[in-house]
């Protein structure tokens, strides 16, 4: 149940990276089918589960060791989704389906190699960080894909095969979650520095 590098003390809460629902460039997705996929099976208390939206009033922000990385370079993402076990009697765990890191990651390890530090960015490419309960998360999210469509209506990427995630209230708010603005949208917003301060290890 876990990779290299993680404790023998600590149980995933998802299953093993290659059986875990996943399509390239729909991240937010992945995340949603993973709290699905824990609160169906009852992992671990659903409360100590969140969604994470990374980005910025730029939708340009860095994340080091991404499979998608070239050599040591990070990608630019407009923003990415990972998962985040908070635990706070022990270490929390971060869940990044695209990440050459442990799945899942210490999260102090994640924050370290895969964020590293705002301090050595020029201020547009800083991290902001929207916070979600996972609960919140199925309940709200709701995707149509139109983003990941081309003008002319053809995919910049393949979709997942199943049907698009939808509320009975909205097809659409992607927009909201990667939204960095605290007043709009679910959960809370913070900057890097705080957000790895609130969750890392005491």
């Amino acid at each position: 149940m876990y990779e290299e590098g993680i404790s023998s003390e600590y149980t995933a809460i998802t299953p093993a990276r290659a059986d875990c629902v996943y399509t390239s460039c729909y991240c937010e997705e992945n995340v949603w089918k993973l709290c699905e996929h824990i609160q169906a099976q009852e992992m671990c208390p659903l409360d100590e589960v969140h969604a994470v939206f990374i980005s910025n009033e730029n939708k340009a922000i860095p994340i080091w060791k991404q499979k998608s990385s070239r050599g040591g370079e990070p990608v630019i993402w407009d923003y990415h989704v990972v998962l985040l076990h908070f635990n706070p009697q022990a270490q929390s765990f971060v869940y990044d389906l695209d990440t050459t890191l442990p799945f899942p990651c210490p999260f102090d390890v994640y924050s370290r190699e895969a964020f590293q530090s705002d301090e050595l960015l020029k201020p547009d490419f800083r991290r902001k960080m929207r916070v979600i309960p996972a609960v919140t998360y199925l309940k709200k999210f709701a995707s149509d894909r139109s983003h990941m469509k081309h003008s002319n209506g053809t995919w910049r990427m393949s979709p997942p095969p199943y049907p698009c995630i939808e509320t009975t209230e909205c097809k659409m708010n992607l927009d909201d979650f990667i939204n960095m603005d605290p007043n709009v949208g679910f959960g809370k917003v913070y900057k890097l520095p705080e957000f790895v301060q609130h969750f890392g290890a005491k």
